[in-house]
């Protein structure tokens, strides 16, 4: 099983963004997929709410109240909605649920310094250090040609962790967080740029590096 966590202490930075459409691209794909919402506010199981009937079933865990008793054992892929303000043992508690950790980053100066705290922080934990999981970064509603987005690029050029995948500001994230739906389900005239964005980073998630030793 695949344990994906999607975190960043940060509020605002796009993690039930990239959870859901993370959960979406995996179930579409045929995996008996979970989506464990830990954050109270509870905006992942909201979209999952509104989820058509005829789309690829994803069981919703509301984390917050019941962590992960309820995870049906059929589960191929996990995918973690962390809540903000991670930090100490309850960052420590998820990411020892992880095999996999992926932490958005937005183009603004507040969200890289504390993007660069947020990951010194995590590669401390006991499982990151002793190689049992793996990090990496997305930078996050970006917009291209932007003096801020070439400062954030360069930024995460040179984190201790992999910088693997770049995802615009696009309204078709709202669009399918709307109806339930990932940005793989959007019809291809609608959605073909996002999907390109999104190749690096699922080409990352399916291949070895993405995975401990």
């Amino acid at each position: 099983m695949r344990h994906i966590l999607v975190t960043n202490a940060k509020g605002g930075c796009g993690k039930s963004t990239i959870a859901t459409n993370l959960a979406a691209y995996y179930a579409s794909e045929g995996y008996e997929t979970t989506l464990a919402d830990y954050d109270p506010q509870a905006s992942s199981l909201s979209w999952l709410d509104e989820r058509p009937e005829d789309k690829a079933t994803i069981t919703g865990l509301a984390a917050f109240d019941d962590g992960l008793r309820h995870m049906p054992r059929s589960t191929e892929y996990l995918i973690i909605d962390a809540p903000a303000r991670s930090h100490g043992p309850e960052l420590t508690a998820l990411v020892n649920h992880a095999d996999t950790i992926i932490v958005p980053v937005l183009p603004s100066p507040i969200d890289m310094k504390a993007g660069a705290e947020f990951i010194a922080e995590l590669l401390k934990k006991g499982k990151i250090a002793n190689k049992k999981a793996k990090v990496a970064a997305v930078a996050n509603r970006v917009k291209e040609n932007t003096l801020i987005f070439e400062e954030l690029d360069a930024y995460l050029e040179h984190l201790k962790v992999p910088y693997i995948a770049i995802l615009r500001e696009a309204q078709n994230y709202i669009r399918a967080y709307q109806r339930g739906l990932g940005i793989h389900e959007l019809p291809p005239y609608l959605a073909w740029p996002d999907w390109e964005q999104w190749d690096p980073l699922i080409g990352w998630l399916d291949s070895r590096r993405s995975r401990p030793r």
